[in-house]
């Protein structure tokens, strides 16, 4: 029998590809995102390839308003959510003293208080039916300081954390908690802000699909935390043991890479999303 998955971010990125695992799977699907355009066309997509129900949620989850939309949608459609994956992302680079607060503010609006906030409306039925998986995409990012992404890096602290912990809070009640915790990945959030040739990206990316396929195999089993790729387990390892003030330091200069890799541009207009 089919069940419903609640994508976050699903028109582009590790989204979509989520999107297209859970429909392969003979799932159904709400696709959340901005852009509508997009969600439709996805949604003709795994209708046409795996005959999925689809419903689409355009919605902006910089706007602390949505998850309350999209909550009061799905109990008008009396849809409930077994899988809820919160992927949608929001980040900035630059000195934090010269970036937008605005735009900072919707970073944590984006990758914290919405998290937050929808998960906060769908776990309490995934407790009552004894059943539900919650997939957050966290970061390696989560694991260290950032000098010059410093509100980025934070609000990926707390998505580990949050998650961490809400696992622990969930054992025996039939409901998981899964947090993936990716480096760098070749996705359009990554390409929209122009950091595909920084430093930290020539240092090797790893693929949407395949980031998105060990996520989705992680939740699917239950486990508490996923850290795609042999080379992000390493450099995790090497955190643990790295005194602190070096890996400030090397994270600096990574992340000053990040906002040259936009030329002249300047820090402040560096941001890019992955809930298109």
């Amino acid at each position: 029998m089919a069940k419903t998955a609640l994508v976050t971010g699903a028109s582009a990125g590790l989204g979509k590809e989520l999107a297209h695992l859970f429909a392969a799977d003979k799932h159904d699907l709400v696709l959340v995102a901005r852009r509508r355009d997009r969600l439709e066309q996805l949604a003709s997509e795994l209708q046409a390839s795996h005959g999925s129900k689809v419903w689409i949620l355009p919605e902006d989850l910089a706007d602390p308003g949505a998850t309350d939309r999209i909550a009061a949608e799905l109990a008008m459609r009396e849809i409930d959510v077994e899988f809820l994956v919160n992927n949608a992302g929001l980040g900035t680079a630059g000195p934090f003293a010269e970036l937008d607060l605005a735009r900072e503010l919707e970073v944590v609006q984006v990758n914290v208080a919405a998290v937050v906030r929808l998960t906060r409306r769908l776990l309490p039925a995934m407790i009552a039916r004894k059943s539900g998986r919650i997939l957050n995409m966290g970061s390696t990012a989560g694991f260290q300081p950032g000098p010059f992404m410093a509100v980025y890096y934070a609000s990926k602290a707390f998505m580990n954390s949050f998650s961490e912990a809400l696992s622990f809070e969930l054992r025996g009640s039939g409901v998981t908690v899964t947090v993936c915790c990716p480096g760098a990945t070749a996705t359009e959030f990554a390409s929209v802000a122009g950091i595909e040739k920084s430093r930290l990206f020539r240092m090797g990316a790893m693929s949407a699909a395949d980031v998105a396929g060990q996520a989705y195999r992680a939740m699917m089993r239950g486990a508490t935390m996923s850290i795609p790729g042999a080379r992000n387990k390493v450099l995790l390892q090497a955190l643990r043991i790295s005194p602190r003030a070096a890996v400030r330091s090397v994270t600096a200069a990574l992340n000053r890479s990040v906002a040259a890799a936009k030329g002249s541009a300047p820090a402040s207009v560096l941001s890019s999303r992955s809930d298109e």
